[in-house]
């Protein structure tokens, strides 16, 4: 179904973009920071199935016609990036649904609709990722077989690998959460947090 040499390249070559520190990466850390890493289970949920989404049109050439008129990411950047931004500020004030509290110490007022939803429009809203997936998934596939099973291998390796590095950054910001906690420091923490969200807003709506 896929030529095992093109797996032993493409496993590598998907984890070391992965891995790199990026909005989702970032966006993982910061809730695994005021949530916990069971609650962003929940982002990531969303996080994927953008992920898995853009993956799945910029093979069939969808992303290159969309690619062409950057028009169309606009209105979702913007408003994305502001409702992250907001997230942050609330964060920095120790207001909000993701805010640590002495009386909640995993803000966890947030529906699962409401992270799903954060994590789906920064996966879907970034135009690097979905020039990125143009770039890197046709190499990979091979014109001599059936492309289908090829096409499925590769977007669940992808979302394998996505995972666990969303789980790596997620369990490095509960870890730092945690240390901020028993130094009874939540306001810094907070502001750490809300720091990292504005960031990931400016990244989506500007970058």
């Amino acid at each position: 179904m896929i030529n095992l040499s093109i797996l032993a390249v493409f496993i590598p070559t998907f984890f070391f973009v992965s891995i790199t520190p990026g909005m989702c990466m970032t966006l993982a850390m910061t809730m695994g920071m005021t949530i916990g890493l069971r609650r962003t289970f929940l982002m990531m949920i969303g996080e994927l199935l953008g992920v898995g989404l853009v993956a799945l049109l910029s093979v069939v050439g969808v992303a290159t016609i969309m690619l062409q008129y950057p028009a169309v990411f606009l209105l979702f950047k913007y408003l994305g990036g502001a409702y992250l931004f907001y997230l942050g500020i609330q964060l920095w004030l120790s207001r909000g649904k993701m805010a640590v509290t002495e009386e909640r110490l995993d803000g966890n007022n947030a529906t699962a609709m409401e992270l799903a939803t954060q994590g789906f429009v920064t996966a879907v809203a970034n135009p690097k990722g979905w020039a990125f997936f143009v770039a890197l998934l046709p190499p990979f596939i091979s014109d001599d077989l059936p492309m289908a099973p090829q096409i499925s291998i590769l977007l669940a390796m992808i979302l394998v690998i996505e995972f666990c590095c969303l789980v790596i950054y997620a369990s490095g910001g509960r870890t730092m959460s945690k240390f901020l906690q028993k130094s009874g420091n939540l306001q810094l923490m907070n502001r750490i947090a809300g720091t990292l969200m504005m960031v990931v807003g400016i990244w989506l709506a500007f970058g």
